[in-house]
């Protein structure tokens, strides 16, 4: 895999993505709330202007008559952005006014409505404007339009629009740079993470994860887990040290067997010399839980029998197929102190918990003379001393 494509895989980058387009949502609901609102200003705008020209052109009419209120419109009309005007009679005929062009029906219907429209002053292949106009009719059939251009309307709300464009656009760039750098970030750490795991993985307990100095949810969680490896570190040299206590204290009887069989093989005697160093050193080589081995052991006249695999289970099975052959007490190696409970219901008579090896190691520095060893039995409940009997 890419570098970028386990960039944009990571959790980090997704929530940006996430949050990136929440607040895209969110900028473009604002912008767009933003761009009708002052579209409604300003058709409010064009409303009240166009409703107060029309109250005073009507004054006008009623005061001074048609005649009036033709001049009155030609002055307006002639003004610098200029409102739309125009009378027409009963006919449709045009009387007064700058509108030179309407869209189909508009004089028709009274009212308010948005149509295309040409000034008089401009050429008829100019594309046509769009304006808001009231029309309303007078006295005698007469028909009087007023109106503003939307031009202005427009503009503004193309400016607005261009605007929402190019903030969206920064908005999803600068998020996506910010996700990048965030994602970039926080994988470049769980990297190290990886690395120093693999290596723990790999048998080094010495190592550990890298905290850096911000304090965020990644330092706190490697300073728990390195709390965590500190404590493995030391319970795996615990339990190396009792490892080694047990095969120290398991390798002694054992040298001195061969060690006898060796004497005897060397010494010059007799074959009945022989013979009963022999009987004394007893070899066997097979699975502890095969009854014809532990026959072959004559495991029925043995006094007891002491399992010490490496495997708490092959202990408690090994034990109580010797007492299933004859054996009369039976001892099992321990490890795991939640099998303890099962020792009275299969009938194990003790067992040897690792821990108390070092006991036994220093009581067998305490009790001088010819105590070569001393084993714990149970919890402290007895224990098993290997002595040499002087004549």
């Amino acid at each position: 895999m890419t570098a970028f494509g386990k960039l944009i895989r990571t959790t980090a980058f997704r929530l940006t993505l996430v949050y990136l387009f929440l607040f895209a949502l969110f900028a473009a609901s604002l912008l767009g709330y933003f761009a009708w609102n002052t579209r409604r200003l300003i058709t409010e705008q064009i409303t009240s202007n166009v409703n107060e020209e029309f109250s005073e052109l009507d004054a006008t009419y009623a005061r001074r008559g048609l005649r009036g209120l033709v001049y009155d419109i030609e002055n307006r009309a002639l003004r610098p952005g200029a409102n739309l005007y125009l009378v027409t009679t009963p006919t449709g005929q045009a009387l007064a006014g700058n509108v030179a062009a309407l869209g189909n029906g508009v004089m028709g219907t009274t009212g308010w409505s948005e149509t295309i429209y040409h000034r008089l002053d401009e050429p008829q292949n100019k594309r046509p404007h769009r304006a808001l106009v009231r029309v309303s009719e007078l006295t005698n059939g007469f028909r009087l339009l007023i109106g503003r251009d939307l031009e202005e309307r427009r503009r503004i709300f193309g400016i607005v629009a261009k605007a929402a464009q190019w903030s969206l656009l920064i908005v999803i760039v600068l998020g996506l740079g910010g996700g990048i750098f965030v994602a970039r970030r926080v994988l470049r750490r769980i990297d190290a993470m990886t690395g120093t795991t693999r290596r723990i993985m790999e048998g080094d307990l010495s190592e550990r994860l890298p905290v850096g100095r911000s304090g965020d949810e990644l330092d706190r969680l490697a300073d728990n887990l390195n709390a965590m490896l500190a404590r493995i570190e030391t319970l795996m040299n615990g339990l190396k040290e009792v490892s080694d206590n047990i095969a120290h204290d398991l390798k002694t009887p054992l040298t001195r067997l061969r060690n006898r069989a060796e004497e005897a093989l060397a010494a010059s005697g007799s074959g009945a010399d022989y013979r009963q160093a022999l009987e004394r050193t007893i070899v066997l080589h097979g699975d502890g839980l095969d009854s014809a081995l532990l026959k072959e052991a004559g495991i029925a006249r043995a006094d007891a029998i002491l399992t010490v695999t490496d495997d708490d289970k092959t202990n408690l099975l090994a034990a109580v197929r010797a007492k299933a052959e004859g054996c009369p007490f039976a001892i099992a190696l321990i490890n795991d102190p939640t099998l303890v409970p099962l020792m009275e219901p299969l009938g194990i008579d003790a067992y040897i918990n690792p821990r108390a090896t070092t006991v036994s190691s220093i009581l067998r520095h305490i009790r001088h003379g010819r105590v070569r060893a001393v084993y714990s039995i149970g919890d402290a409940e007895a224990e098993v001393i290997e002595a040499e009997v002087l004549s």
